[in-house]
């Protein structure tokens, strides 16, 4: 399996590019709109993670700018009713943070934002995805084309996570509010600020 490509940008179109190796070989690779707009433009180095689908008439590759992106494309993919091509719809209508934040807080309106999701999937993504998501990592987007895994959060959004675990919170519940909550207060706040302001998130 390919697990990453690393090439020169030969071309691009709508929902592909071609990434071409050292090898001279040319790898046609499917990729969210997110992902596409994030690369350079050709002939630029890059490396793309790779998803690699095998049936019996074909192998695709499906390619991902960060390691949470490829992480939310698997995890979509084990829902009824969500494929490929339904989860790249999803990575380019909301990024891996928005969708952690949509899924977190049951935001189905937001789900719903991606072509070929209905009221319905949007639901079934909502509920079956909410346990799961607590355990995807927070991504760490690089410039350039040029990925790195992602890392969990450290220091002060880590200590705050934990305290509200403890207070019994779930996972996904507690880090999207931790997310909400940074996001405005911004400019690196304390635990003993942040901490609160979750809670307040929590209860809305």
């Amino acid at each position: 399996m390919i697990g990453s490509l690393r090439g020169v940008v030969e071309s691009q179109d709508d929902g592909h590019c071609v990434i071409e190796t050292s090898g001279g070989v040319g790898y046609l690779v499917q990729a969210s709109s997110r992902t596409l707009s994030a690369l350079p433009p050709a002939p630029a180095m890059v490396r793309l993670l790779i998803e690699t689908f095998v049936r019996e008439d074909a192998i695709t590759l499906y390619g991902f700018v960060t390691a949470a992106e490829r992480a939310w494309f698997r995890l979509l993919t084990t829902v009824q009713g969500v494929g490929p091509k339904v989860a790249l719809s999803i990575l380019s209508a909301l990024s891996a943070d928005e969708i952690s934040l949509a899924i977190g807080s049951g935001d189905r309106i937001a789900l719903g934002r991606a072509s070929g999701v209905g009221p319905k999937l949007a639901a079934r993504l909502a509920l079956e995805l909410k346990e799961k998501a607590g355990s995807l990592p927070l991504p760490i987007a690089l410039a350039d084309g040029i990925i790195a895994p992602a890392a969990a959060p450290g220091g002060v959004l880590d200590d705050a996570l934990s305290a509200l675990l403890n207070l019994g919170y779930r996972r996904p519940e507690a880090q999207a509010a931790l997310n909400r909550a940074a996001a405005k207060l911004g400019d690196d706040p304390d635990v003993a600020t942040l901490i609160p302001a979750a809670l307040r998130e929590l209860a809305r």
